[in-house]
């Protein structure tokens, strides 16, 4: 066999025009020559080239391209691709006038509205980022921490929301969108050239984690990182003109991104919910969501519905074949650090397994040990995600930047970063997900993979989605809807296909699994149940 630093037979069929290190680079030597080969061939996703370099490029190709076309629609209100542009325009001028240039990063404090997408138009062409927050839900003290972190010398918000948006008046401006962008008194001018000097490399983005393990850390996303999902396949999800994209998800997820400036930079329509998401799926074409937000819908009333795709959190094998079998169904992953999803492929319900997809295009995905060596193909390890996908690192918290962001041992001048998810590879090239690694929980000294123990249980008859916790260090608690299903049953599914040591010692029964404001399964409320169950009732565990 050649070595593979000088085999062109690898990368050939999938259009790869990449060097490849020593075959005893870093552990590779290790593996047998077939996993060898195939290290490289799973790992790397397609090359392709980009339609646009930044989201303002794709946006300002269809405004002038359709100006007629509506672009989006919410509550009875719309607006055309050509209006959009101009009253972006005229935000974008204030902000200039405000001195937000190049660099800078506008706070985008709202709720979902029109409005809110002629902030991030409006902020995208002075060359800023925005940082979404969505008033009402991110607390008070949320809001204040993002504005310092990122600097924002400007706040955006609607009139409605302004008393609920906290402002440093020494430090920060507050504008209501609503009152300038049809306030002719304002020109509708643009800074001259901005989108010309936009670099792929800049900013389009902070978002902030949730916070759930201390305080939020902003990841910074590139306009390349974007384009690099939202303008190649599969990550367009077929997003063109004529086409309807619901926006169901909370403006500080980053899927919403997904949904707003895949529809806005590739010609298609964005419908943004009101307080039904189930009346928003029901006229649309193409549908973003969590496996949570999905189990919640009619699925005969969204039989209009060509593209679904899932990501946030582990999908339930039934959803998943029963959305395939109407739809092209996307069961997707990736953290917010690798820009919404880096792995993608279309379900069916013949599958064997149900996969998580293969590197998008321009990424690639490793499945590592603890010492960053490659594993042999089928072995469980922590993925790390490589490629145009990754992002540029924490906003002012180079220690956890450098902690999991990586440079790239295998395609050197390039950066990788540890999703702390755990994976294995299947012998035809797709990616397994066996939960987080912080999932890997340890209950009576025996090692347990909590999605593992979710997905027997949703294997049962009846169960449409499960989530399993650890109790205490004797003891699981699992969670299973709907109000229908069958606890018995269940339990016997995971008997039936698992060690002991995977039994829960409670399941509880739900009409609808809770969820955050993000639309994933809010496991710190279901333990707090589970915590008044054993409590009030006196259940007892093990």
């Amino acid at each position: 066999m050649q070595d593979l630093a000088t085999d062109p037979r690898l990368h050939a069929s999938r259009g790869h025009p990449i060097a490849l290190p020593p075959a005893d680079h870093l552990g590779l030597q290790s593996l047998p020559a077939f996993d060898r080969d195939r290290f490289f061939t799973f790992g790397w996703g397609p090359t392709q080239s980009l339609r646009f370099s930044t989201i303002l490029e794709g946006f300002s190709h269809y405004a002038a391209l359709q100006p007629d076309a509506i672009a989006v629609e919410h509550q009875g209100t719309s607006i055309s691709y050509g209006a959009l542009d101009v009253a972006s325009d005229r935000l974008a001028g204030l902000l200039a006038g405000q001195g937000v240039t190049r660099g800078h990063v506008v706070g985008l404090y709202l709720q979902r509205s029109i409005e809110m997408v002629v902030g991030i138009l409006a902020a995208m062409k002075v060359g800023a980022a925005y940082a979404p927050q969505h008033v009402g839900v991110a607390p008070t003290e949320s809001l204040k921490y993002i504005a310092k972190q990122t600097g924002a010398k400007v706040l955006l918000t609607l009139s409605r929301l302004q008393g609920d948006v906290p402002v440093d008046p020494d430090h920060q401006m507050l504008i209501c969108i609503d009152e300038v962008m049809n306030d002719e008194s304002h020109p509708a001018i643009a800074p001259q050239g901005t989108d010309y000097y936009l670099h792929p490399d800049d900013r389009a983005m902070v978002l902030f984690t949730s916070g759930t393990t201390g305080v939020p850390n902003g990841v910074q996303v590139t306009h390349k990182n974007l384009c690099n999902i939202l303008h190649t396949r599969p990550g367009n999800l077929g997003m063109r003109p004529g086409l309807r994209v619901g926006q169901i998800l909370s403006i500080a997820f980053d899927m919403a991104a997904w949904e707003t400036l895949g529809a806005l930079s590739n010609g298609a329509t964005l419908v943004i919910r009101g307080k039904s998401i189930a009346e928003t799926a029901e006229k649309v074409d193409i549908l973003i969501g969590t496996p949570s937000i999905l189990n919640t819908l009619d699925i005969e009333r969204c039989q209009n519905i060509k593209v679904a795709a899932v990501a946030g959190e582990p999908c339930p094998r039934p959803l998943a074949d029963a959305w395939s079998q109407f739809c092209t169904f996307y069961n997707s992953c990736g953290p917010t650090e690798t820009t919404i999803i880096n792995t993608a492929e279309p379900h069916n319900a013949h599958k064997a397994e149900l996969s998580i997809g293969r590197p998008t295009p321009n990424n690639t995905v490793y499945v590592l040990d603890e010492d960053l060596s490659p594993l042999p193909i089928g072995a469980k390890g922590t993925m790390w995600a490589g490629g145009d996908c990754v992002t540029a690192g924490y906003l002012a918290n180079p220690k956890l930047t450098d902690e999991r962001y990586r440079p790239d041992p295998f395609r050197p001048g390039h950066m990788m970063f540890n999703t702390r998810d755990l994976g294995s590879w299947t012998d035809d090239g797709e990616l397994l997900h066996h939960g987080r690694v912080d999932d890997l929980v340890k209950v009576c000294g025996f090692r347990v993979e909590l999605d593992g123990v979710s997905a027997a249980l949703e294997a049962s008859e009846g169960c449409e989605q499960a989530v399993t916790l650890k109790y205490d260090n004797r003891n699981l608690v699992s969670f299973i809807s709907p109000a229908t299903a069958d606890p018995d049953l269940a339990t016997q599914s995971v008997e039936a296909t698992l060690p002991y040591y995977n039994k829960p010692s409670l399941v509880m029964v739900l009409d609808e699994l809770p969820r955050t404001a993000r639309g994933k399964i809010d496991k710190r409320l279901l333990l707090e149940m589970a915590k008044a169950e054993v409590e009030t009732r006196g259940v007892e565990l093990k």
